[in-house]
């Protein structure tokens, strides 16, 4: 997208893409009346505001969780298999979480309903219900479910599909295209780091020897540099965690977006996005008009949910989140 392209433009451009009227077999209410009377959808979200109540890190959990899943396979609930080489054993996924969540509405479903809704489905509902507790009533967007769950998981797949926290632009553009998604649902869908935490090994070479320079990154801010500098020791052996905005680093908001083009972008990919040509247009809109990231974030996120789906026939009903069913 050119960078000329006015903010009117340019928002016009972004809701012209984001759009995703449906998806395949995917519908909106998919679950309705199969239930034996259960709202599947409020069930799910009792389950998630109770923990948000107790802990409200499980926003960027979920959302990392989903991501994480749709990457590899799409979006097929592989990352929840245990085993041995399945893909919660691969590095970037060594510290996400969430799955006792899941498995907590599964077993509530499976009481009410056993065999009838997905895990694939509860991912992807739960997140959408995690990012409104943390942003308001203006991140609703509609669920469309009908997923099914798969039965391959494999971490060597997760290593070699997964985006890498130090990504140019245009890598980060390339990784997203090969799952159907445009270069504005990139920075759409990188503002997910609007919440959470990193920790200081993804980061070190950053404030210290940046490409062996022996000192930190001239892209980012100095004051940031020594903020975290005071929370990654150079020669600490504990892995401190920081947070990903340090706005507003537990809402979901378009503060990431500010940050960046402030020079305060944590990870190295999301400051590419705000100084590559490709995307610091849509970064800058993003950052300028607030009042249009929750409905351009929810379509983005929309659109990731379908990404390579199973339905009607394939895949499975798991009983149990983490083991395929025989």
């Amino acid at each position: 997208m050119a960078v000329v392209l006015g903010a009117s433009v340019l928002l016009l451009a972004l809701l012209c893409i984001a759009f995703v009227p449906s998806h395949g077999a995917l519908q909106v209410g998919f679950y309705s009346g199969k239930c034996n009377g259960t709202d599947v959808e409020a069930a799910i979200r009792s389950v998630v505001a109770a923990r948000f109540g107790r802990d409200s890190s499980i926003v960027p959990a979920l959302l990392r969780l989903h991501f994480h899943d749709c990457f590899v396979r799409g979006c097929d609930a592989s990352i929840l298999l245990d085993g041995s080489g399945t893909e919660k054993t691969a590095p970037p996924n060594l510290s996400v979480r969430g799955y006792d969540l899941i498995d907590q509405a599964k077993t509530a479903l499976e009481s009410r309903c056993p065999g009838v809704v997905s895990c694939a489905d509860i991912i992807a509902v739960a997140t959408r219900d995690a990012v409104v507790l943390g942003g308001g009533s203006q991140y609703t967007y509609a669920v469309q479910t009908g997923r099914r769950d798969g039965v391959v998981s494999l971490a060597s797949e997760a290593i070699s599909n997964l985006p890498g926290a130090s990504f140019s632009a245009s890598q980060a553009i390339a990784a997203f295209g090969a799952k159907g998604l445009s270069a504005s649902d990139t920075v759409l869908l990188l503002g997910g780091h609007t919440v959470g935490v990193t920790h200081c090994s993804f980061i070190r070479n950053r404030l210290y020897n940046y490409n062996g320079s022996g000192k930190p990154d001239p892209t980012m801010d100095p004051a940031l540099v020594n903020l975290l500098r005071s929370r990654c020791p150079q020669s600490s052996t504990v892995d401190n965690t920081v947070f990903l905005d340090h706005s507003t680093p537990s809402t979901v908001d378009n503060g990431y977006y500010k940050q960046i083009l402030a020079k305060r972008g944590v990870l190295k990919v999301d400051q590419n996005i705000a100084m590559d040509g490709a995307t610091n247009a849509t970064v800058r809109s993003l950052a300028n008009g607030g009042s249009s990231f929750p409905s351009l974030f929810g379509r983005a996120m929309v659109k990731m949910g379908a990404i390579q789906v199973l339905t009607g026939a394939q895949g499975q009903i798991r009983k149990s989140c983490r083991v395929v069913k025989k």
